[in-house]
């Protein structure tokens, strides 16, 4: 860490709370520099001493497998979301899901109650890897192989280079490594190409594998699994 840095990003880079969060706890009196309440925008260099009054609510981490037709966020009337399944089904309602999922899409998503990570997970510029399996209607050439992997031109957008491989085993399905995130991106760099796709599952978030989930069932991610997400991330 590089001092001095303000109070609310030593806050969230010692894991304590995210930004938002202490800056909650700081207008509540509850954050002490050298034993006296800080302030807003408060600098804390390397030998201030730290501390916060009170306990910071417990750090929660889930892979959980969005099915089709559930919304990541702001459902309209008729349409359910990932909190309202979480809530209902398992009673958890103190986590949001990390980004977004298209509602006919279905797949891995990072559910947590860390703001932390939100903004390195879904910096455009930090090439984290997410992997997808796609089905298509009709035979994945080698030539559409290719031009995935070299990168589609999308509404005067080129998208990045991505890691395409055609499945062995069903001659219309492929899977692929994208490092960027842009809205409904598979689904238009195949239609660019002529390709409509039946079924979009995310299966990687980095390290995070969806491995057994089946739709709307969740697994805490912790462990050696949570220490390398993190470093990742460059958080602890």
């Amino acid at each position: 860490m590089e001092f001095p840095m303000r109070i609310n990003k030593y806050l969230a880079h010692t894991g304590v709370a995210s930004r938002r969060e202490a800056d909650e706890l700081i207008t509540k009196n509850k954050v002490q520099i050298n034993g006296e309440a800080a302030v807003m925008g408060q600098q804390v260099n390397e030998n201030d001493k730290v501390n916060v009054l009170g306990k910071t609510k417990a750090k929660s981490y889930l892979a959980y497998y969005k099915g089709r037709g559930i919304i990541t966020h702001s459902p309209a009337s008729h349409e359910t979301d990932i909190a309202t399944r979480l809530a209902k089904d398992y009673g958890i309602s103190h986590v949001s899901p990390i980004g977004r999922l298209d509602k006919d899409s279905e797949g891995l998503m990072i559910i947590s109650n860390d703001g932390r990570i939100t903004g390195p997970l879904l910096d455009p510029e930090s090439d984290h890897e997410k992997e997808y399996d796609v089905m298509v209607d009709k035979r994945v050439s080698g030539m559409f192989v290719r031009a995935m992997t070299a990168g589609v031109d999308i509404e005067g957008y080129r998208t990045k280079p991505a890691k395409v491989t055609a499945s062995t085993k069903n001659d219309k399905r492929f899977s692929i490594i994208l490092t960027e995130g842009k809205k409904h991106q598979i689904r238009r760099m195949c239609a660019a190409l002529g390709y409509q796709i039946q079924t979009l599952r995310r299966v990687r978030v980095m390290n995070i594998e969806i491995g057994k989930l089946k739709p709307n069932q969740y697994r805490k991610i912790q462990g050696d699994e949570l220490k390398m997400f993190m470093a990742e991330l460059g958080l602890k």
